[in-house]
């Protein structure tokens, strides 16, 4: 379940031997551009205002100030998207820090964690989804800042499921013991998001 497969070219832009390569889900097309997509307006978000925050079942929370977060060990995960709408883009370059890495101190008995965001917006995700090295807070994609549009100043990055998964504008993870499904999942959306097995949708 926790494959990396370490987007916006028209259908058929894909190339051959990429897929070839076993990179390509099942339903997917490759890309080159970087589609936007979003569940509603951009929020504005400075990063003198922008703090993350992981709250545990119990409520005890750490909470980064983007100086604090700045200074926390710093990853470049070069990593393969997937979107629910189909493109996929490959070896996307993206610089923050690891979840391992915030939840490091965190004292938890949860398995399922809620990502949830300026806007309002909120994904659930299995917490063995967000450790050993699967996911990312990211403040910047192919050495740039990230851009307003894309998430910025921090979104999450968890490059095995679908994109909806890493939300954007994110300021918080709060970790449950029970699943708590999020913006697009009670919309009819898959709870999980397995790209490999095409998991776009509840019915699926």
């Amino acid at each position: 379940m926790g494959r990396l497969t370490p987007g916006f070219h028209r259908r058929g832009e894909g190339r051959a031997e990429d897929a070839d390569e076993g990179r390509l889900p099942p339903g997917q097309y490759l890309t080159h551009d970087f589609p936007v997509l979003s569940a509603g307006p951009t929020p504005d978000v400075g990063t003198d205002e922008w703090t993350f925050t992981v709250q545990n079942e119990t409520g005890d929370e750490l909470t980064w100030t983007w100086q604090e977060f700045m200074n926390l060990p710093q990853e470049h995960p070069t990593v393969d998207i997937h979107c629910v709408t189909r493109w996929s883009k490959f070896g996307t370059t993206w610089t923050g820090v690891s979840l391992d890495t915030l939840l490091e101190d965190v004292e938890t008995a949860a398995d399922y964690a809620v990502a949830y965001c300026h806007g309002g917006y909120t994904t659930n995700l299995p917490l063995e989804d967000l450790t050993d090295g699967k996911a990312w807070i990211a403040h910047s994609f192919e050495d740039e800042p990230l851009a307003p549009e894309h998430g910025g100043p921090a979104r999450l990055v968890v490059p095995h499921l679908y994109f909806w998964k890493s939300a954007k504008w994110v300021r918080g993870i709060r970790l449950t013991l029970q699943d708590e499904p999020g913006f697009w999942e009670t919309a009819g959306y898959h709870d999980y998001g397995d790209p490999w097995r095409e998991q776009r949708y509840s019915w699926s």
